[in-house]
């Protein structure tokens, strides 16, 4: 192997982790509303074994407001199906970018190891099969 590699292929490392880093973030935000998910899916839980007449209250930022049972109750309801929504759009995201990852890492492989020895010349990549 010579001394450097071929610029397509140091475009495709890039691409590999430009995309490595965009996957990643899309797991953390992934992770980050599985968790609100889960939290306002227990919330809806525990309210259905709460009396409707129960004083409640909603977090607002620093303070607590008074709130009724089916305001909180549409409002968790509303909440998870939001997330739920949010959750899959991430899921479908995140395989999409894997895929994508795995095709590039593929085309790399096949560049470094010569591709199917087609010719050298000027004439673009991928003389095909």
């Amino acid at each position: 192997m010579q001394g450097s590699l071929p610029p397509e292929a140091q475009e495709k490392i890039e691409e590999l982790q430009d995309l490595q880093e965009t996957t990643e973030q899309l797991a953390a935000q992934k992770t980050q509303a599985e968790t609100s998910l889960n939290e306002a899916q227990t919330a809806l839980e525990a309210l259905d074994d709460i009396d409707e007449d129960t004083t409640m209250y909603r977090e607002i930022g620093e303070l607590l407001v008074h709130t009724d049972y089916e305001s909180a109750k549409d409002d968790l309801e509303e909440k998870v199906d939001s997330l739920e929504v949010r959750v899959d759009q991430l899921e479908k995201r995140e395989q999409k970018t894997q895929e994508q990852f795995e095709e590039l890492q593929e085309e790399l492989q096949q560049l470094l190891q010569g591709g199917d020895g087609g010719p050298m010349g000027p004439g673009g990549p991928g003389a095909g099969a």
